[in-house]
């Protein structure tokens, strides 16, 4: 078939792909050369200044630039800690969440339904219904001997009666109905928690002068009554209103919050703002940008890694002051771990962030390895484009305007992804990877389809049709 024949046909000729895949590699190369020239004109750029007196004020700049960064990690992770509590503090959906999931913990339950048996049991008196049965033999002229036995009674019927009231006890615990009650309370609690904050008193949660967090335990001691008087211990019925409490938290830390919370609602409102501040600051402050953002990513993750280790260290500290003073340890431990969850969750999304962050700033930077790396990826885009163009698969215009604007391309999707984690209304750890992953991908799909002018020139030449 003659070469007119193939253009008619649409069939390249092996010249014609020979000389596309040439093309590509020679487009390639001088990406890689003129990256390489940028780089060492730069280098002699800022030698060459330095020797007449400007590099002090690029190092006035990088002095700068780098206080700016090590102030926004330093200040990382008490801005992590700030919107954590702030968010707890004023966000009742977040407290429930926080809160709810402990009617479900066994260790919880099993603290619980021991407060409110002990509750209970404070309130019914076995020795004095001994007497008052005692009494009554009395007047029935009952043989002496029997009433001098009923208190040897004492301790194995009160044994009964309290093994009796903790298995109801744990019944109502583990039922679908407590765990609603639960929820319900601490969602209308969470409302006094802030009048407690602000000073006021509450009548579902207190706060003791010592920092203890308590919840009333009315509610749910009176559905433990009336579980009793259904199994058939009437006794239940007549005990009074039992105003018990459970203890979620005891730290004096909560006192000085309360006497603090406007601070502390204003200092998790702006905190963070005012980190990523100062660290966009220093990046734009620095001579090298990419190397800055490095820089500020790593510190951001160190920061991270530094929170961990501090609430690691707090959470023995806390169990240790408990440690003789309350009765469930274990179930003291639940509960820190249960409240500090979105804390932890908080600090490895930041840490994450931190590392995809210098990640990217890494691979678009100006160092060797990462300039071999873009330039063997190019390459091999440069490649399958030709493989491509050789049977007849092209990406067209649109490819041509992809090559011409793919630097606008670029950022308008890192801008996507940066807009889609602020939005984020409970970012994680696997949405930060995912949206990096996926605008790697993006990036990576417009270098394959982005054609050089020149290569679509040489195309449009070997097929005029």
């Amino acid at each position: 078939m003659s070469e007119p024949e193939r253009a008619e046909s649409g069939v390249r000729s092996p010249d014609a792909a020979a000389r596309l895949a040439a093309l590509e590699r020679e487009n390639a190369d001088l990406r890689r050369r003129l990256d390489e020239a940028v780089t060492v004109s730069g280098r002699a750029a800022e030698r060459s200044s330095g020797s007449i007196g400007v590099p002090g004020r690029h190092r006035s700049r990088s002095a700068a630039a780098a206080v700016l960064i090590l102030v926004g990690a330093l200040l990382a992770p008490v801005g992590v800690v700030a919107a954590w509590a702030e968010r707890t503090l004023t966000d009742t959906d977040r407290y429930v969440a926080t809160v709810g999931p402990l009617a479900d913990d066994p260790t919880v339950q099993s603290a619980l339904a021991g407060r409110m048996t002990q509750a209970v049991m404070t309130r019914i008196d076995i020795g004095a219904l001994l007497d008052s049965v005692a009494g009554g033999l009395d007047e029935r002229d009952v043989a002496p001997r029997a009433a001098a036995a009923l208190p040897m009674l004492e301790a194995p019927l009160t044994s009964g009666v309290e093994s009796f009231v903790r298995r109801a006890a744990d019944r109502v615990v583990t039922s679908d109905e407590f765990a609603d009650s639960w929820e319900r309370a601490n969602r209308v609690a969470h409302e006094q928690l802030v009048a407690v904050m602000q000073g006021s008193g509450g009548d579902v949660v207190q706060l003791g002068q010592d920092g203890q967090l308590t919840v009333q335990l009315a509610g749910m001691i009176d559905l433990l009554k009336t579980r009793l008087v259904d199994a058939g211990f009437e006794l239940a019925a007549n005990l009074p209103t039992i105003n018990a409490t459970f203890t979620v938290l005891q730290t004096s830390q909560l006192v000085e919050i309360r006497n603090r919370y406007a601070q502390v609602v204003a200092l998790g409102t702006w905190l963070p703002w005012v980190v990523l501040l100062l660290l966009g600051a220093g990046v734009v402050l620095a001579v090298r940008h990419l190397r800055a953002l490095v820089v500020a990513g790593l510190a951001l993750t160190v920061g991270m890694l530094v929170l961990a280790l501090g609430l690691a260290i707090a959470r023995g500290l806390y169990l240790d002051a408990l440690s003789g003073v309350v009765l469930r340890l274990d179930a003291a431990q639940v509960v820190f771990d249960q409240l500090v969850l979105f804390l932890r969750a908080a600090l490895r999304t930041v840490g994450v962030l931190g590392l995809v962050v210098a990640l990217a700033a890494y691979l678009g930077g100006s160092s060797q390895s990462a300039r071999g790396l873009r330039a063997g990826v190019g390459k091999g885009f440069g490649n399958a484009r030709a493989w491509a163009e050789g049977r007849g698969v092209t990406s067209g215009p649109a490819g041509v305007w992809l090559a011409r604007y793919r630097g606008v391309v670029r950022a308008a999707v890192v801008a996507f992804a940066a807009l889609v984690l602020l939005l984020a209304a409970n970012p994680t750890p696997g949405l930060v990877v995912g949206t990096a992953v996926g605008a790697g991908l993006l990036i990576a799909l417009v270098e394959l389809l982005a054609r050089p002018q020149s290569t679509a020139q040489l195309t449009a030449q070997d097929d005029p049709s």
